[in-house]
């Protein structure tokens, strides 16, 4: 019997709007840590949900993953090992280890069940699973940066959800410190960091958390993701050291990731901030 179709609807409260896509619900559970859900959309082919929010979709998972990886690796002289807390669909991890430079991969995801549904329903962003140098740990990404060995990280991907439930603790200085101890004396973070439009206050005050917290600098990049509120995203970097980004552009080895969105120029773009958001992160001290 055919499924009835309906509509997805996310209701972004905070700011009166919604994101809707004409969809059918082909799987729903309840982990023990957050409602996931599988949607079959119209025109956005998979979606994934988790706790009524979107996640990830077959259409446009490629900006943010692409953009949650390749700028910062390519600003870090030379990332040989990388942790991503979050990021249980797996894209991110599937972009990192492209680079062949990258040593080893970590995944820490507090819910097995996502990457688990993501193999089933978006195996595309899980071909790199099973890549030697991919780790998959199904544990508290707060417990196990606090437990890391000091100086081990070269780069933190941060690819969480929003800023509550699980992923709460993973914004603030107390989770920053413990980052800046894993990392190496060139180390960098990137943590997604919401709407520029839309929450440019939670943005700067992640910058701010960042800077308290003993970083010696924040850089803000942004690019499109429609299926996030305001369908505008950002991620935020980090780094110890004041230096300036590496910004490794080699083009033939920028080609050579197989990318859909990123490139030269769109790592370019990406750090090139409206005055809005410049004004905003210059009040930072």
């Amino acid at each position: 019997m055919a499924l009835d179709q309906t509509w997805f609807s996310e209701a972004f409260e905070k700011t009166g709007s919604a994101f809707s896509l004409k969809a059918v619900k082909l799987h729903s559970e309840k982990s023990p840590y957050q409602e996931i859900e599988i949607w079959q959309t119209e025109t956005f082919g998979k979606l994934m949900t988790i706790d009524g929010c979107t996640m990830v979709s077959t259409l446009d998972n490629f900006l943010y993953h692409e953009m949650m990886s390749h700028p910062a690796l390519n600003s870090h002289p030379n990332p040989k090992n990388v942790v991503i807390v979050g990021g249980g669909d797996c894209g991110t991890l599937r972009e990192v280890l492209k680079h062949p430079e990258v040593q080893s991969a970590t995944q820490v995801e507090i819910d097995e069940r996502v990457t688990r549904l993501a193999e089933i329903h978006f195996p595309e962003l899980c071909d790199k699973n099973n890549d030697p140098r991919a780790t998959l740990f199904f544990g508290d990404g707060i417990q196990w940066m606090k437990d890391a060995k000091p100086g081990s990280i070269d780069l933190i991907i941060i690819d969480s959800t929003d800023p509550v439930g699980p992923a709460e603790g993973l914004f603030g200085k107390k989770f920053y410190l413990d980052c800046i101890k894993a990392l190496a004396p060139d180390g960098m973070l990137v943590q997604q960091s919401e709407s520029p439009l839309l929450l440019l206050d939670l943005i700067t005050e992640m910058h701010q958390a960042m800077r308290d917290a003993g970083f010696a600098q924040t850089h803000l990049l942004h690019f499109p993701q429609p299926i996030y509120p305001s369908g505008w995203w950002s991620g935020s970097i980090a780094t110890k050291q004041a230096n300036p980004l590496a910004q490794r552009l080699d083009e033939k080895a920028i080609e050579a990731l197989d990318t859909n969105f990123y490139n030269v120029d769109t790592h370019k773009a990406a750090f090139a901030l409206p005055n809005f958001v410049k004004k905003a992160l210059a009040k930072i001290g």
